[in-house]
């Protein structure tokens, strides 16, 4: 159980938290929400002991251990994959010279009748009583279990951490914090770097072996699986619900409409107040009844409605100039790297207005794919855009190519044409860019801020085929609900690259999956092609 009483943290004299207060029993599973700048983030770390700068206290037994893994974190590369993960244990052999050295201290003191020597003996017992209850893990099976179930092959597990990307180092560290199984684990936007089928195993891992567990996420699937409470920060408060992401959305609809109907009410009581403070005013008959309605107003606490999501607004990509009945047709390529073959054979063929997604594990060759169509990389077989196919591309690393020595506002006022130009302001807001942040320069802009920026810009370019490879990254709930829509609303044909299975729900009617150095092609959407997926595996 981990306590948080009477916390307040204020950054440069704005308040971001003030006399928030509850508490992590075991076995919850907390999703913790708001909008960007409410302090997720900092909460956890406030949990997670490494944010020290607040008042209040958070407290929790003797003994409890929590886990933290943060979105952003450097990582070692001294190791292989294995002997990296199996650091996860390392507490136990820890523990085993505690106990070793405790026993030296028994053989050889003489005190015996001291609390000191009493005080040895109950330490003594409780930590064989600790190495009692995990000695009987097998801790080499756990690691390979933990490291496939995230997407790692066997031939990946005496390679170095060197030879991995930041995103599969970041699995290590999801790794060795699972296998730690923490009493709290904390988690920031633990699937950011995870494929569909390691989701689905973490979704199975936490509901099933985790402790209490408290995360940010903006995977409403991935939430909605996992967890049963919801801790909501806004204007400095929290509202905790004891439901899932999806009914704590119905909820707090209902609470905003609750508070709009209080707010209203309390502004016609003030009305007439303040109405019968100025008719009576000068009147000495009535002066105890006039200072009485001043009290009254001085002392009553005014109703606040909650901050309104303005990112809900609809947005559109540029009408699709009309191209030819196929936009791409794939005919056997293969693509190697050197003596690496990523796929091989791929045959396909894209109909004009087809939404689809490329699904598959990282690494399977997805992306590289995309690259091809993109000729940015070379491969043998036949690759033809069709007849008046103009594409717009948003890569992963699209967010690095942004002009850095331009304003948000500049940068997309000179893509913008026509009458659009007259609404950069609301596109802006609805990626959640506020009138301030139009005036920055996008040198200083985060990584999810320059992600938003680089969408917005794609978002005005006048194509026929849009190809988005994980364009969901660094976007919230409400701003990917608003891309969605965009796309839902394109007239054009679409190639999607994500592994978040509710936004690509409804939204693709076809998936090429990439496999097994294969391109296989499965009609329907992404929960088909999942239940397939779990139906071949059961």
């Amino acid at each position: 159980m981990l306590i948080v009483e009477s916390l307040k943290v204020e950054f440069g004299g704005k308040t971001l938290f003030d006399n928030i207060n509850f508490i992590i029993n075991p076995k919850d599973r907390i999703a913790l929400v708001g909008k960007n700048g409410a302090g997720k983030s900092t909460m956890l770390k406030i949990l997670a002991g490494v944010n020290k700068s607040y008042k209040g206290t958070v407290t929790g037994p003797d003994g409890m251990t929590i886990g933290y893994l943060p979105q952003v974190m450097q990582v070692s590369d001294e190791r292989t994959v294995r002997d990296e993960a199996s650091l996860a244990f390392s507490h136990i052999f820890d523990l085993q010279d505690q106990i070793e050295e405790m026993n030296r201290q028994l053989e050889t003191r003489t005190d015996y009748e001291s609390d000191d020597y009493a005080k040895l003996i109950d330490d003594f017992t409780h930590a064989h009583e600790r190495l009692a209850n995990i000695e009987d893990t097998n801790f080499d099976g756990e690691v390979e279990k933990t490291l496939l179930g995230l997407g790692f092959k066997r031939s990946d597990f005496d390679r170095p951490t060197s030879e991995f990307s930041g995103g599969w180092r970041m699995r290590i560290e999801l790794a060795k914090l699972l296998l730690r199984k923490p009493d709290v684990m904390l988690l920031d936007e633990p699937t950011n770097h995870l494929d569909i089928e390691s989701i689905g195993w973490l979704e199975d891992f936490i509901t099933t072996q985790a402790n209490a567990v408290v995360l940010i996420s903006h995977d409403r699937a991935f939430i909605d699986a996992v967890t049963t409470r919801t801790i909501e920060l806004t204007l400095g408060k929290i509202y905790d619900y004891k439901v899932n992401y999806s009914k704590y959305v119905e909820l707090r609809d209902e609470r905003r409409q609750q508070q709009i109907h209080a707010w209203e009410a309390q502004q016609k009581q003030i009305q007439e107040i303040e109405e019968f403070i100025e008719r009576f005013r000068a009147q000495a008959a009535k002066a105890t009844l006039v200072q009485s309605r001043v009290r009254q107003l001085e002392k009553m606490e005014r109703v606040e409605i909650d901050e309104e999501d303005k990112s809900a607004i609809r947005i559109k990509f540029q009408p699709a100039t009309r191209s030819g009945n196929y936009p791409l047709t794939v005919d056997m390529v293969t693509k190697k790297y050197d003596d690496y073959l990523v796929f091989e054979n791929a045959n396909l063929m894209i109909e004009r207005g087809e939404k689809v997604a490329l699904a598959g594990k990282n690494g399977e060759g997805k992306s590289t794919f995309v690259k091809c169509v993109m000729g940015e990389t070379p491969y043998n077989g036949t690759m033809m855009l069709g007849h008046n196919v103009s594409v717009g591309y948003f890569a992963q690393n699209q967010a690095d190519l942004l002009d850095e020595d331009l304003t948000v506002f500049e940068t997309i006022d000179r893509v913008a044409e026509g009458d659009i130009r007259t609404q950069i302001r609301n596109i802006l807001g609805a990626f959640m860019f506020n009138r301030d942040d139009s005036d920055k320069k996008v040198k200083v802009l985060s990584g999810g801020e320059r992600t938003r920026l680089a969408m917005i810009k794609l978002l005005l370019e006048p194509v026929n085929l849009l190809i988005l490879d994980e364009p969901t990254n660094h976007l919230d709930l409400k701003t990917k609900e608003v891309l969605k829509n965009a796309i839902l609303d394109y007239d054009g044909t679409v190639i999607l690259v994500s592994h978040d299975r509710d936004f690509l729900d409804g939204l693709v009617t076809k998936i090429f999956e990439f496999s097994d150095k294969k391109v296989r092609e499965h009609i329907g959407g992404i929960k088909d092609f999942l239940a397939k997926k779990r139906a071949l595996s059961s």
